[in-house]
């Protein structure tokens, strides 16, 4: 504790701040890297006029509340004030939109990644460029926009992300990381900066519109992870601490995403290696050392923030209806008067799995509680189906559904892995899905044919990573990369527990997801016809 104070006193620690859907983050590290404060804020999306947003109040007020929470834990847990810093980064949920005109007015309130109104600009683009442009990429907004003749679109003086915006307002530079720029245009990969074919096709497709503006001039500049981006500007560190105590001149890292400060965080952004975050939703992220060989709808391509490729399969579905099941069991066991500790039943139920037929013995579960663009639903009705013959017993019951809870991931991960020869050495596992030790682990491991690892902690998520980037930045040796330093003076001693692939569960997994395929046409009837 003594060393965290010093280190707060001289201006040592470094803070991350990440704006999540529901809560932003404040994390001070110190200079071993590992987290000394924190402070939170919460927050919600809001649906206006169709279109899911928060406004530049709600943004502010949350960033000046989640810093001033974090002061306070400093206050009460060392006694001291925060007055300098070694240097800060910032990131948020990537993609989005939001457009400024030259003097500095929002002109329409943000469009977040959550709004899916963009079909016909995601469709258009990826025809042209021939590379998969998803509606929550920033392009496709503001295509959509101008496919709509929306009058905002010819005053537009820069097109940037949430976290590009905060950077810019408290360091005065239009920059970003590229893991972040990855999430609003195509990068070519070789230059670390946004595809120039491809800027050239949009200019001539939106040419006869006669705006004043050509695509690269209102779009940030990008910059990788360890590059200077600016530093806190007098105004910005007001914004940012509202007591006035915090000095300005502090060196700020190239802002990034989500997905970028979640690589970091799990120690994935080196070449063959990926991340699985299994919870209400899924998503796997694997490092690429190519390009793919064509386009995939259920791929997203983004970058590291090294701007290294990465292959992302995003599912919107994942533990609920298994978490369903859990509650039903729940609800059984206290109808016979037992007290019922949640993890020790999950627990139990998840381990019972283990003891299932490799391939579920016959039973068939599809978890949609929502649509799956990947599989082509877009609504989703839970789903269990058994055959007479099937092998209907508890171990089965289990399996079926944590295997299905990974079967849409699989069957995207299936195109990289199987279709395009993606080799990947290491998967890290984290989130909800793999807290009963080995069981979730051992699912993924067969889903994906690969070693599964999984740390006792992700220390504190995405504001933990951007905390981690700005950290880099401002203390990496001469040429030392990211991946050295997060393997050298970050994770050392910390790889986590090593889980790989029985190839009696890797053929029962493959043999299962055949079943599950044939059977999806059962999901086409539950949501065409149970209204």
């Amino acid at each position: 504790m003594s060393n965290s104070k010093e280190t707060i006193v001289n201006g040592k620690a470094v803070l991350g701040i990440e704006f999540g859907s529901t809560r932003i983050k404040a994390v001070l590290i110190g200079e071993d890297n590992t987290p000394i404060a924190s402070g939170a804020h919460d927050w919600e999306n809001r649906l206006e006029d169709g279109i899911w947003t928060y406004t530049l109040d709600d943004i502010w007020t949350g960033l000046a509340d989640s810093y001033t929470k974090m002061t306070e834990d400093v206050r009460a847990q060392y006694g001291v004030e925060v007055t300098k810093l070694a240097a800060i980064g910032f990131s948020a949920m990537m993609h989005g939109y939001m457009v400024f005109d030259k003097a500095g007015e929002l002109l329409v309130p943000f469009r977040t990644w959550r709004n899916t109104i963009t079909e016909q600009a995601s469709e258009q683009l990826t025809e042209l460029f021939q590379y998969h442009i998803p509606q929550r990429w920033s392009i496709a907004h503001l295509d959509q926009a101008i496919l709509n003749g929306e009058e905002h679109v010819a005053k537009i003086d820069y097109l940037v992300t949430l976290a590009g915006y905060i950077h810019w307002q408290l360091t005065g530079e239009k920059v970003l990381g590229v893991g972040e720029a990855s999430g609003m245009f195509p990068i070519d990969i070789t230059a670390c900066d946004y595809n120039q074919r491809m800027i050239a096709q949009f200019d001539e497709r939106v040419a006869a519109k006669g705006f004043a503006w050509k695509l690269r001039d209102i779009l940030p500049k990008v910059l990788s992870a360890g590059e200077a981006a600016g530093t806190l500007t007098e105004e910005g560190a007001k914004r940012l601490d509202v007591s006035g105590k915090l000095q300005a001149g502090v060196p700020v890292c190239p802002p990034e995403g989500d997905a970028g400060t979640g690589m970091v965080a799990t120690n994935s952004v080196a070449v063959r290696t990926g991340n699985v975050s299994a919870g209400t939703s899924v998503f796997g992220m694997v490092v690429m050392e190519k390009e793919l060989s064509k386009v995939y709808e259920e791929i997203d391509l983004v970058t590291t923030p090294t701007g290294n490729l990465v292959g992302m399969v995003h599912c919107n579905n994942c533990t609920s209806d298994l978490n369903a099941w859990v509650n039903l069991f729940k609800e059984f066991a206290e109808s016979f008067g037992m007290s019922v500790d949640m993890n020790q039943l999950f627990g139990t139920l998840y381990n019972k799995a283990l003891e299932g037929d490799k391939n579920c013995g016959g039973l068939l579960a599809y978890n949609y509680f929502s649509g799956e663009h990947v599989t082509n639903f877009e609504a989703g009705r839970p789903l269990f189906v058994r055959k007479p013959d099937s092998n209907f017993n508890l171990a089965n019951f289990m399996r079926v559904h944590l295997m299905a809870s990974l079967s849409v991931l699989k069957t995207g991960l299936n195109l990289m892995l199987k279709e395009e020869g993606v080799k990947v050495d290491k998967m890290l596992g984290h989130g909800g899905l793999f807290k009963t030790k080995g069981v979730g682990q051992s699912i993924l491991a067969a889903a994906i044919d690969a070693p599964v690892f999984v740390m006792e902690t992700a220390g504190e998520g995405g504001a933990w990573g951007i905390a981690l980037l700005a950290a880099y930045m401002v203390n990496k040796a001469d040429g030392e990369s990211l991946d050295d330093y997060l393997n050298h003076k970050v994770f050392a001693g910390q790889e986590g527990t090593k889980m790989d692939p029985d190839p009696a569960d890797v053929k029962g997994f493959d043999e299962f997801l055949e079943v599950y395929t044939a059977g999806l046409p059962i999901e086409r009837a539950a949501v065409d016809h149970l209204q």
